[in-house]
């Protein structure tokens, strides 16, 4: 285990422990987190605990030609009842990822202090988020780091149904039209599979990572 002193500094991927877990402390400054991200390492850990980087192995990815859009999100699609939006308002993005209630979970790993780290990195242009609206209403979106020719998901909310999905392939599109290789979507989840987002090796991926 490394410790994160306030030197600029993150061991090779490689050094990470079985669960993924690179590197312990540090800090949430700008220039730290965008190392991490372009190093194919990301902070994961609950509030009031030291910061944790993980750089797990095996990664979930989405390769683009991959998405899965079922029949039922189609229709739902075609319907044009949500709006869509890039980057428009990203702090009400990532509060609502913070507050939303999840299955099986007591609480939030998006700490306040996370939040104003993402704001700023969303500031200089590297966070980035998607909004659904439904009535001029924000209910659902999906925000994360772009790397540009990778974008790394970070979280997602729906305040009414499917709407989470709707930002995710709105994203996907986007991703497409602009030539990235690939969407970071960091650990398994079966919503995620759903979609068609599936596990690669980290070699494979820091491979991806490092093409530009």
């Amino acid at each position: 285990m490394y410790y994160i002193t306030k030197e600029l500094f993150f061991p090779p991927v490689s050094e990470a422990d079985e669960e993924g877990i690179l590197a312990i402390g540090g800090d949430l400054d700008t220039e730290r987190l965008k190392l991490a991200y372009k190093s194919g390492i990301f902070p994961w850990f609950n509030e009031g605990e030291p910061i944790l980087w993980w750089s797990p192995d095996p990664r979930m990815v989405l390769f683009l030609d991959e998405l899965i859009v079922s029949k039922s999100m189609r229709n739902i699609l075609n319907r044009n009842q949500f709006k869509v939006t890039f980057n428009r308002n990203f702090k009400d993005v990532i509060s609502n990822c913070q507050k939303i209630k999840r299955d099986g979970q007591n609480g939030t790993w998006i700490s306040n202090e996370m939040i104003d780290a993402y704001c700023k990195l969303n500031e200089e242009g590297v966070a980035k988020s998607i909004e659904v609206w439904q009535d001029e209403v924000l209910v659902g979106g999906l925000y994360g780091i772009d790397l540009g020719h990778v974008f790394c998901g970070e979280s997602m909310f729906s305040k009414v149904s499917n709407t989470s999905k709707v930002a995710f392939i709105a994203l996907v599109q986007y991703l497409r039209e602009n030539n990235y290789k690939l969407l970071d979507c960091q650990v398994y989840n079966p919503h995620l599979e759903s979609l068609g987002c599936f596990e690669i090796d980290r070699k494979g991926f820091m491979s991806i990572l490092k093409s530009k």
